[in-house]
């Protein structure tokens, strides 16, 4: 998280979460009450303070207060880029990038969905972030999509009930 929101975090500690603002749609676009963000610092800025809570669900820091956010599909939603030429790439409309896929899915409307990891996601788990969280080493197969912003359930607990997996990725045509 940006420095300007943990010191915000740390200066006023109870402010109350917001919900019903913010949404993600399934283009990957970041929507104040319906309407497109279009101001690129911005949409940055919220991809940047992105992350989820210890239930699953997925939110936006903006300086003390937490923004949840509804989910038109997934938390991360891909593009595939090619920055100066250089290799393609996949970049998520939280401005990361995309380091292992593990596995890929049609759904019914033909959009992709992908088990992936993210070099941030990786530097997370490893530095302590997700508390309780380590790496395993060990593989499963993943059945199902999570989305808090579908069901209101956090993602773990849906995918627990389907056998699957969290954190699937969509890239809509």
């Amino acid at each position: 998280m940006d420095e300007i929101v943990l010191r915000g975090m740390a200066k006023w500690p109870n402010v109350p979460a917001v919900y019903g603002w913010l949404s993600l749609d399934r283009r990957g676009q970041w929507l104040i009450k319906g309407e497109r963000i279009s101001n690129a610092l911005v949409t940055e800025f919220i991809g940047r303070n992105f992350t989820r809570d210890e239930r699953g669900c997925w939110y936006f820091q903006n300086g003390p207060q937490r923004v949840f956010v509804d989910l038109g599909y997934t938390p991360r939603v891909y593009r595939v880029v090619n920055p100066d030429g250089a290799p393609l790439v996949l970049e998520a409309s939280t401005g990361g990038t995309v380091s292992t896929i593990h596995g890929a899915w049609i759904d019914e409307t033909g959009a992709a969905l992908l088990a992936t990891r993210s070099a941030d996601e990786i530097a997370k788990l490893d530095s302590g972030v997700f508390a309780g969280w380590a790496r395993t080493g060990q593989t499963f197969n993943a059945y199902g999509i999570g989305s808090a912003g579908r069901t209101g359930r956090p993602p773990l607990e849906q995918a627990h009930e389907r056998g699957g997996t969290h954190g699937i990725a969509g890239i809509d045509g």
